[in-house]
């Protein structure tokens, strides 16, 4: 069972982990493999995705049941597109634990109760990580050579909870 964790500035270190281990962003190899996230870089991003998202962003870690981070979960509206997209990262030593399908889960949750009627995600095509997406309500809604797009409508909470009182 995962948990999600708003982090605190000093709770950075494990994002920068994450971005400069090679074998957690194995995925990101078409766009360049690992990512630089200096500590410099820190206050900026965190009072944009954490202090300040302004209904545009979410961000948080995943935890294990012991409180351990082991990924994590973000969503954000993304200006060129309109569309609110997802992100999700376990580190390389914790995948294959079902950590990621959990995450996905409360990810979408949390989008929907923020509102947001639909996730998506452009994946690379060789991205193992495209069958938990299918598996967890995600479809194929478009691809090209190098990327496979995947969208989620999501439930809406207020119509559902209208629902479950009557």
């Amino acid at each position: 069972m995962v948990r999600l964790y708003e982090p605190r500035l000093q709770d950075l270190w494990f994002r920068q982990e994450m971005l400069a281990d090679p074998e957690t962003m194995s995925y990101n190899h078409a766009w360049g493999g690992i990512i630089s996230f200096p500590e410099e870089r820190w206050n900026g991003w965190f009072s944009r995705w954490v202090a300040r998202p302004e209904g545009q962003r979410f961000y948080r870690y995943v935890t294990d049941e012991a409180g351990v981070f082991v990924g994590e979960i973000a969503f954000h509206n993304d200006e060129t597109t309109g569309r609110y997209l997802a992100n999700i990262l376990i580190a390389a030593r914790y995948r294959r634990r079902g950590y990621g399908g959990q995450a996905l889960d409360l990810l979408c949750s949390a989008a929907a109760e923020a509102g947001v009627s639909a996730l998506y995600d452009d994946i690379a095509v060789d991205n193992p990580a495209v069958g938990m997406f299918l598996r967890h309500g995600f479809s194929e809604e478009g691809r090209t050579e190098s990327v496979i797009i995947l969208k989620k409508e999501l439930e809406d909470h207020d119509r559902t909870r209208g629902r479950n009182r009557q």
